[in-house]
């Protein structure tokens, strides 16, 4: 007996081991592109609708491996599906550094959203299975670890950017294959653990249509879109907000970035119990509208209170994981069928979102004037608000869900 309850709990450690270090290079390939943004801008000449154009590109690719895994996973099981993902990060690394042209270095960085996707549904459906006791507590753990990469991810790719090795400076290019290639340490506990629920998923009988015809599964779609979205674009555009904006430099912006995702880690890390206490709904109300507001108060409030948009992560963290683990609670014997179903029409709303960011932004700059600083100013106070109403409309939507599940007595 001893040695069973051992071997389970091997078994188990692995398994967050997965999970845990999964999350945190999840963090590091999402977040390492705030600092290389503006200097990828500038060596390819792009503009901000092109920029928004470029992750949009990369949101497909993420959506397109959302539509696929679900099947990967149910033929080959998560555990090659999860070093399949690793394993396309990885390679995505060599490729964006020998990328010279747009071309390539665009395919290179559509390969990287593909594991990323891919990794993102194996990661929420382990979880799904796991953890079956306290979901919101360790769910919101699970992501606190991507929190935890994303705070530091920004500062070390920056510093990696400015030294040099053997004379040659190692730029955006080479610290995306330095920061890329630790993708080899999840793959470690990946290949010796084992993963349970494989051999179910055959019998997985959840319905699509059943689905389409659930009206809270809608909401829950809507209110994690824009809560994706509102949390998603922040590693994008903070930096490139506060360099342009308020003539910040690099170093600067990117410890304001890892400020927004302390805040973001701390809030995964603090207030998982009481998303358990409060439930699910409501939490998700709470936070995210929590996130709006801090949003529209830093912008308006100009750059003394630019502290605000990191203050925001502690609200904007709440909403994914919480969501993950409504949907757990809700849909105990089809939580893969959702999660994939979810999560790709999530992947749509990121595609259209980061699009209308850069359509916003370069739409309010022309009407200023165009290559006006005042233009430019006001392009991207108006690109970074729709980013705050993003988490104000997963509020609202949380708000029609909660009237709903209270209307059938069904709240989470």
């Amino acid at each position: 007996m001893i040695k069973s309850l051992n071997k389970t709990n091997k078994v188990y450690m692995l398994q967050l081991a997965t999970i845990f270090i999964g999350f945190i290079i999840f963090g590091i390939s999402e977040n390492i592109k705030g600092p290389a943004i503006p200097l990828i801008q500038h060596d390819f000449n792009l503009d901000e609708k092109q920029l928004g154009s470029l992750l949009s590109l990369n949101a497909l690719g993420y959506l397109i491996a959302c539509s696929f895994t679900a099947y990967l996973t149910r033929r080959w099981g998560i555990k090659a599906v999860s070093l399949l993902a690793f394993g396309s990060m990885l390679v995505s690394g060599i490729l964006i550094f020998f990328s010279k042209s747009y071309p390539l270095f665009s395919s290179s960085y559509f390969i990287m959203y593909i594991g990323n996707g891919m990794l993102e549904i194996a990661l929420a459906i382990l979880g799904a299975r796991i953890f079956v006791k306290n979901t919101g507590t360790m769910m919101n753990l699970s992501h606190f670890f991507y929190g935890l990469s994303s705070i530091v991810a920004p500062l070390i790719a920056t510093g990696i950017m400015s030294v040099s090795l053997f004379g040659h400076p190692i730029q955006w290019r080479g610290m995306y294959i330095i920061m890329l290639s630790l993708s080899i340490l999840p793959m470690i506990p990946a290949y010796l653990g084992t993963f349970p629920g494989d051999e179910a998923q055959h019998n997985d009988q959840t319905s699509v249509k059943a689905l389409i015809r659930d009206p809270a599964l809608w909401l829950i779609v809507l209110m994690l879109t824009f809560g994706v979205v509102s949390e998603m674009a922040v590693g994008g555009w903070l930096i490139n907000f506060l360099e342009k904006s308020y003539r910040w430099d690099t170093a600067s912006a990117s410890r304001m970035l890892a400020a927004f995702f302390l805040c973001f880690s701390l809030g995964r890390l603090v207030l998982g119990p009481i998303t358990d206490k409060i439930g699910f709904n409501v939490s998700i109300v709470i936070f995210s509208g929590f996130a709006c507001v801090c949003t529209f108060a830093a912008i308006g409030g100009g750059e003394s209170v630019a502290w605000l948009f990191a203050v925001a992560g502690l609200g904007i963290a709440v909403i994914y994981p919480t969501v993950m683990a409504l949907i757990a609670r809700r849909y105990p014997q089809g939580s893969d069928t959702v999660i994939t179903f979810t999560v790709t029409l999530m992947g749509i709303g990121s595609v259209i979102g980061n699009y209308i960011i850069g359509a916003v932004t370069n739409g309010v700059k022309m009407y200023y004037g165009g290559e006006t600083e005042l233009a430019l100013i006001r392009g991207l106070q108006a690109g970074y608000g729709f980013i705050g109403l993003c988490a104000g409309l997963s509020a609202v939507s949380g708000c029609v869900l909660y009237i709903y599940l209270k209307s059938r007595k069904e709240l989470l």
